[in-house]
């Protein structure tokens, strides 16, 4: 029936990195990051104070917000007629983290809406010691995998952001601050956060900031990057794996490079149900739980059935029950790189206000004059016969609303001219220039 089901079904959603790494995991660490401007222009310069390890509680309560939110965008993502027929991938973590310190500096509604939306805990202690935990997590050394996050904030360098805000992103996010001159050099200034973003990425995620989304408006931009790379437990073997049918529709067959995981050895955890088959396929770890890849297939050609299933409460009963047996597993080679602007997305999940004028994130400057405009997500994922190799990163670009807008005068094409008394306002020249070249 596996067999059978594989290839008439469609494998539905990776549940990869984000949502089954956060409760104990270990990693390699990324490389050293640059020296970086520790702080704004403002910043006192004081040593940070020690926190104290997280609590458990506190690390559980971060990973059930995030878990939540991945269903809720997964859901709103696959409602939106513009991914119609579209594969979807992203990292909830990501994006999450990116918005946990952009939160760190909203204040009224616009902290009530980000808040709902991303189901943070309503006390701050148990928000950032939960993401210092995981954070740490994901970064300690596992000697069969490569799992790494960073944060990081980018903060122009004429603007006065609070010292109580760098120093919270810097102390429990971990992200250090860099001043750029998004004024005078706002391209310079997208490509070193880019660059920031490829080398923490393994460069799987490239020009994540397209051409224009940094101006001399921008006040400050805040980054988060991930990556994986890990060897599956029981690998599977390249000459087994044979074009076969992948059945996208009832209409529509295609050909695909079909892996296969057969024989005595292929011991799986494993449930199903009367709609959804379920497996998880480990990654070889050295240490802790490691990391598996859940895979929720459909017994019919139904999206709609795996769909359904897409809450915490249905994914830790469908875990749950699942058990150690032989397996004849028939999965699908795939690449997916994904892009999204999430402005739209995140307001029709419940949180409009910072993407306008009635923004506050007083607590990043003191001031109501800051935004949002744009939260921009890439994820990429290579799933093959050896393992998976998966990263994504986000940036929170923020300006400023109250920017006086500089007028540029360039005479590079005909123009009239005058030339008057002042004090009478009498014109005593006037003329029209079409070609200066010629006297």
């Amino acid at each position: 029936m596996a067999r059978t089901a594989v290839y008439y079904g469609t494998v539905v959603t990776v549940i990869l990195v984000c949502t089954l790494l956060l409760t104990g995991c270990t990693s390699t660490p990324g490389p050293t990051p640059p020296t970086t401007t520790p702080v704004s222009p403002t910043a006192n310069g004081t040593t940070p104070i020690p926190t104290p390890t997280p609590a458990p509680g506190d690390v559980r309560s971060v990973v059930d917000a995030n878990n939540r939110f991945a269903f809720d965008l997964y859901g709103q993502l696959s409602r939106d007629p513009a991914n119609a027929g579209k594969n979807i991938f992203f990292s909830p973590f990501s994006i999450s983290s990116a918005l946990a310190i952009t939160y760190e500096g909203a204040r009224t509604t616009t902290a009530d809406e980000i808040r709902t939306v991303f189901h943070f805990p309503a006390n701050t202690s148990t928000l950032r010691q939960g993401y210092m935990g995981i954070n740490a997590g994901i970064n300690r050394r596992d000697a069969n995998f490569t799992l790494r996050t960073a944060n990081a904030l980018w903060a122009e360098k004429t603007y006065a952001f609070l010292p109580s805000y760098i120093a919270t992103a810097e102390r429990f996010y971990g992200a250090n601050t860099t001043n750029l001159d998004f004024v005078t050099h706002p391209e310079e200034s997208r490509v070193t956060i880019n660059r920031w973003v490829e080398d923490r990425t393994n460069n799987l995620i490239k020009d994540l900031i397209p051409k224009g989304a940094i101006d001399a408006a921008t006040r400050l931009v805040i980054t988060n990057a991930i990556y994986f790379k890990g060897n599956w437990l029981l690998q599977f073997d390249k000459n087994k794996t044979a074009d076969a049918d992948f059945h996208v529709s009832s209409d529509k067959t295609v050909k695909v490079p079909m892996m296969e995981q057969s024989g005595d050895n292929a011991v799986f955890r494993y449930a199903e149900n009367e709609h959804l088959q379920v497996l998880e396929l480990p990654y070889a770890n050295a240490t802790g739980k490691g990391l598996s890849m859940v895979i929720l297939l459909p017994k019919e050609n139904d999206l709609s059935a795996a769909e359904k299933s897409l809450t915490p409460a249905n994914i830790t009963a469908l875990r749950t029950s699942a058990s150690s047996r032989r397996v004849d597993v028939y999965l699908p080679k795939f690449k997916l790189e994904t892009g999204y602007s999430l402005p739209d997305t995140l307001t029709a999940m419940g949180m409009p206000s910072a993407f306008t004028g009635a923004a506050d994130l007083s607590g990043m400057d003191g001031t109501r004059n800051l935004y949002i405009s744009d939260v921009i997500h890439k994820a990429y994922v290579d799933v093959n016969e050896e393992g998976t190799e998966a990263a994504a990163a986000t940036a929170v670009i923020i300006r400023e609303t109250s920017l006086p807008i500089v007028p540029v005068f360039r005479a590079d094409h005909p123009f009239l001219f005058l030339i008057q008394d002042n004090d009478s306002g009498a014109i005593l020249f006037i003329g029209r220039v079409t070609d200066p070249s010629l006297s």
